[in-house]
């Protein structure tokens, strides 16, 4: 029996609902064809798209939908979230400050006109404007919380560091939930306190330096590492015992997070401390060597072109893996890729593998990643983790970057005082790497040659 249409548009926005996209994209595909004026369907497949990583098309299907009702409430949003997704934080914001006329009360809406000025680079003008609208929502967390990333931006760690305890009522983060306390500046001497890690690999090896803040209070220090870690943080300075993970059983007098500690750093000091000093294991160091060995006349280039696949931003700070190929052109050079991860599969099915050696896929850490960087005479790499080890290790590196850079990169400049030695490179185009990929092909060219 034939559905009707509105049959077919019920299914259509279930499946959407339900987070069968393929399903819902072929059912407004079909609604569409039929009635072809639906507004509210051709920004809901707006959504689909962007949703699920197709970012221009998401913005070509809400400028259709705008087109046809350019005074609806919910089209505008829409079109608003994509503009700004792609770098059009002028448009953006334009039309989140005519949505924000019509609802004032609506705190988001002045959040993500925060969010568009940071994208800008124009960090200052962020920190001015929510110094106007924080007091007319002095409890909302979103906007404490654009603050926090105007601050780091703009260089202002102390403050920043402060607004950023908002993090854990923004919905984005689990609360902790601990049978000891946290620990608020009490005196520890004789007392245990664990540092707790937060989000991802890279910001546990950027704000570890911080550690050593807990040295002579007279505690010891436990830090809770995942195992990727694990070796590479034997002996880290300022910690006394690591442990995998923390239970309802473990042994100690207070809490603290690893962030905070750099709030306490920032309340004595503006300078910003040295990278974390990490440790690589002599199994490591001899794993790499062993790898690289065949190649010793060459110019060695480790190369990252992506992050975890489950970080909500890796679509726009990562690349393929073929944007790498034009460097394996250069006379002299060997890449070996230093990628784990699901990404694999494609480098490996499109015979790039050949031209750029697997050295990722058989490490067991981040202290395997480690030695193969301690093996290479550049490691070139995306934002990821991997960027951070690099740059704490010294070795020389280069950090590919697109245009809405994390607070460490910032939007401008090719160094960053967080990682002395690294340079960054930067995207020019949104989801475009052809340009900035050609600069890293020229001064490799001229690092190969010796030229400075």
């Amino acid at each position: 029996m034939a559905q009707t249409l509105q049959q077919v548009r019920q299914n259509a926005v279930a499946a959407h609902k339900a987070g069968e996209l393929d399903k819902a994209a072929r059912g407004y595909a079909s609604y569409l064809a039929q009635v072809p004026g639906d507004v509210g369907i051709w920004s809901n497949l707006g959504v689909l798209h962007r949703v699920a990583g197709r970012h221009k098309m998401s913005l070509r299907v809400q400028q259709k939908a705008f087109a046809l009702d350019p005074g609806d409430t919910g089209v505008r949003n829409n079109l608003a979230n994509i503009l700004s997704d792609l770098g059009r934080y002028d448009e953006s914001i334009a039309i989140r400050k005519g949505l924000v006329k019509e609802r004032p009360d609506d705190a988001n809406l002045k959040a993500m006109i925060a969010r568009c000025l940071r994208g800008k680079g124009d960090y200052a003008g962020a920190i001015d404007y929510l110094a106007t609208v924080i007091p007319e929502h002095p409890e909302d967390a979103e906007l404490q919380m654009q603050l926090a990333f105007a601050q780091l931006g703009i260089g202002d760690y102390g403050a920043a560091l402060q607004s950023y305890k908002a993090r854990w009522l923004a919905g984005e983060l689990q609360p902790r939930d601990l049978p000891f306390p946290e620990w608020r500046g009490e005196p520890l001497d004789g007392k245990i306190i664990v540092v707790l890690p937060e989000q991802g690999y890279g910001d546990a090896v950027l704000f570890a330096r911080f550690l050593t803040v807990l040295k002579g209070r007279g505690a010891k220090v436990q830090l809770v590492t995942k195992r990727p870690l694990m070796r590479l943080f034997e002996g880290l300075d300022g910690v006394d015992e690591m442990i995998s993970e923390l239970t309802r059983n473990t042994d100690a007098d207070y809490w603290v997070n690893m962030m905070d500690l750099a709030a306490l750093y920032f309340e004595g000091s503006s300078a910003i401390p040295a990278p974390t000093r990490l440790s690589v294991p002599k199994a490591a160091q001899n794993r790499a060597k062993a790898m690289v060995a065949p190649h010793k006349d060459k110019v060695r280039v480790g190369v990252v072109w992506t992050g975890s696949v489950t970080y909500k931003g890796n679509a726009f700070r990562s690349f393929s893996h073929t944007e790498f190929l034009p460097l394996t052109e250069i006379a002299g050079v060997q890449l070996f890729s230093l990628y784990k991860g699901p990404e694999l599969a494609a480098y490996h099915a499109d015979g790039t593998d050949g031209l750029i050696l697997d050295a990722g896929s058989s490490e067991t850490d981040f202290a395997d990643c480690a030695g193969m960087m301690q093996e290479m005479d550049l490691v070139i790499t995306s934002d990821t983790a991997t960027a951070h080890v690099a740059g704490s290790l010294g070795v020389p590196v280069w950090t590919v970057l697109h245009w809405d850079a994390f607070w460490v990169w910032r939007h401008t400049g090719d160094t960053t005082e967080w990682y002395p030695g690294m340079r960054l490179f930067r995207q020019r185009t949104p989801l475009e790497w052809g340009e900035v990929m050609a600069e890293v092909k020229t001064a490799l060219v001229k690092k190969v040659k010796g030229v400075s």
